[in-house]
């Protein structure tokens, strides 16, 4: 069972000097060089230690562990929203060969066609963007409630740009792939396409 006592009858008893285990101090910012030689200097002060010098640290060693995993995850949703483009696009080229080598035999630029295959998967694309920065936002909330513990708790904090930061790398996978499969359109056999059996 936990014991009380009065600090100067504990003192009394153990016939020893009143000593505190430590002290928080408000300190002027312009006075706190001084303060610290003149308790360094202090024989009864075992050791000193500033808070925000501790805040500081921790925050570094923080934002240096998250911008490695900021940037692994970055990579990694680059390459795959390139794979994933470059897919759908692959699959569509697929399923509409037949019919834009026949608008390419009626007359239509390999532009033309290109605008027809890469138009469908830019505005697919485009409507799907706000629908992930939705789910994005929605993962963001549950890791932050899952990094609200006793020690300490992240701040959720989501600025715009790093909205429009992800709104261009999705840009610029779909045009890289957009990209690599107009050459694929560029290289349409369209005889072979057309002799194709359904």
């Amino acid at each position: 069972m936990p014991a009380y006592i009065n600090i100067n009858a504990l003192n009394s008893t153990l016939q020893e000097a009143p000593s505190l285990e430590y002290v928080n101090l408000l300190v002027d910012s312009q006075s706190l060089d001084q303060l610290f030689i003149t308790l360094k200097n202090t024989p009864a002060v075992s050791s000193v230690m500033y808070k925000q010098a501790a805040v500081d640290a921790f925050d570094e060693i923080l934002v240096e562990h998250l911008m490695v995993f900021i940037t692994m995850f970055t990579m990694l949703a680059s390459v795959l929203g390139i794979g994933v483009a470059y897919n759908s696009t692959r699959i569509a080229l697929s399923e509409r060969g037949r019919e834009l080598a026949t608008l390419r035999v009626l007359g239509f630029t390999k532009a033309e066609i290109s605008y027809v295959l890469l138009g469908e998967v830019m505005l697919l694309v485009l409507l799907g963007l706000p629908m992930g920065c939705l789910v994005g936002w929605g993962l963001v909330l549950t890791m932050a409630a899952a990094f609200d513990t006793e020690l300490f708790r992240i701040p959720l904090v989501v600025e715009p740009s790093t909205y429009g930061l992800a709104m261009l790398i999705v840009w610029g996978a779909s045009l890289i792939s957009a990209v690599l499969v107009r050459g694929r359109v560029n290289k349409l056999d369209l005889i072979k396409v057309l002799k194709t059996r359904e």
